[in-house]
Formats: C-alpha cells, structure tokens, sequence
C-alpha cells in the first residue's frame, strides 16, 4: 500500500445480482428506489465523533462541514445520482445511525450536537454493519457499486468502551481494506491521540490543520466526485490534500 493514504484504487467492479429470500415490502420498496435511479452507487459512510470534548467551535464548525459536502456535491448531477451518504456519530451515550443512505439529492445535513464520550469502537462497528446491509440490498437488485468509503473525524481515542472492540474494529478495516471492500480514511482534530488512530487505520491517518472542516469536506466531496464520474476499472487520482498533514 502506497505510503500516501488518499492513493485510492476505485475498485470498480459492479456487485453481481442475488439470489436471496424474497424481503417482502422492504424489497418491494428499494426495488422501487433502484428503478427510478439504476446509476452505479458510491456508498459513502461519515463516521463522527460527537463526544463532549467537540463542543463549542469544533462542533460548529463540523456542521458548516456538512452543508458544504452536500451543496458542492449537489453541484454535479452525475455524483448527486451515484453518491450515497450516510452518517453514524460516536458520542452521547451510544453511536447513532443520523442518517441511512441516502443519495444526496435527498441528503439534509444533520445539526450535530456534542456529548458524551468517545464510542469510537462501536461507531466503527455499527458503520461497517450499515454498509454490509447496503451491499446486500445493492446485490439483490443487481446494483453496481464502487468502493465504498468510510470517512472517520474524531478529537481523541477510544472511551467508555471495553478495549477489545476497537481491537475488534481495527481488525475489521485491515481485513476490508485488504479485500479492497472498504477505504478507510481516518482524521484526527487537534487534540486527538495520532499514535492510536494509526494503530486502528490501516491507512496513516490525516492531522487536520486548524477548524478547516468546510476545506476538508468540499474536498472529499470532489473526490466522491471524482470516483463517480469514472468508470469501471479506472484509477482514480483523487485532490490534493490541503487540509491536513501527515
């Protein structure tokens, strides 16, 4: 693996039909939803940590964030069909499904409030699950899909939580990256342990300079952009990174 962690191989191979159970009225309806837009899908899952210790500016900021990664990529009609968001936070008293996938014409960003501790482990489990349920829907409709992504913000390390589910967790990202279903990408805010989210990310993960939030969202919403509008087998040169460092 490259040394740079958004080197991204785009993995662009349509999902095969499936031959499950028939899911009766919940197949019916996202049969409905891939009938009236049967574009390829580019599963995105943000992954936010919306512990107490992200009051105040961060917070703030965070969620200006959001408005930008939903307007900028409302901007290309191709990505607002293919784009798919969903957002899990890991605060409060336990991590939280905001918002299931959604394409992003249907996306409304969410106003996060910040509480509680650091549930990183849990919320990195509940996004996996989300997007292995995403998959099984994209494959009985014969969906194609590209890589998905999962976009982790935190300002600390892993609370509140027995130790061996971030254990756990990492071990599930090194597996999905190795079998390129899943790219993990993983951003730590001042304060956050670096040494620890590199233990957890098979990719380095990315410090973020200052509150840049907006910058750092208009750019993965340029490089979700930028996968969807390729095509299968590509590979994919994403933006320069100038939001953070190494």
């Amino acid at each position: 693996m490259s040394t740079n962690p958004f080197d991204f191989d785009a993995d662009n191979s349509p999902a095969p039909p499936s031959g499950g159970d028939d899911w009766g009225a919940d197949l019916l309806s996202q049969g409905v939803e891939f009938a009236d837009n049967p574009e390829p899908r580019c599963p995105c899952v943000l992954l936010l940590d919306t512990s107490k210790s992200m009051a105040g500016p961060r917070i703030q900021a965070l969620n200006d964030g959001l408005v930008a990664f939903h307007d900028e990529l409302l901007k290309d009609p191709l990505a607002s069909q293919r784009v798919e968001v969903a957002i899990v936070t890991f605060g409060g008293k336990q991590p939280e499904v905001i918002q299931d996938f959604v394409t992003v014409d249907q996306f409304a960003p969410p106003l996060l409030q910040a509480a509680g501790k650091t549930l990183m482990g849990g919320g990195i489990h509940l996004g996996l699950d989300l997007l292995e349920s995403r998959k099984a829907q994209y494959k009985a409709h014969g969906v194609a899909y590209y890589r998905p992504w999962v976009f982790m913000l935190t300002d600390g390390q892993p609370q509140g939580e027995p130790p061996d589910l971030i254990e756990t967790a990492s071990q599930r990202i090194r597996a999905d990256e190795q079998g390129k279903r899943v790219a993990f990408f993983a951003v730590g805010v001042e304060g956050a342990n670096m040494d620890k989210l590199a233990q957890v990310s098979a990719r380095k993960p990315v410090k973020l300079k200052g509150l840049r939030f907006v910058d750092m969202f208009v750019w993965l919403s340029r490089s979700t952009q930028t996968v969807a509008n390729s095509n299968p087998g590509d590979q994919v040169a994403l933006p320069p990174v100038n939001w953070g460092t190494l």
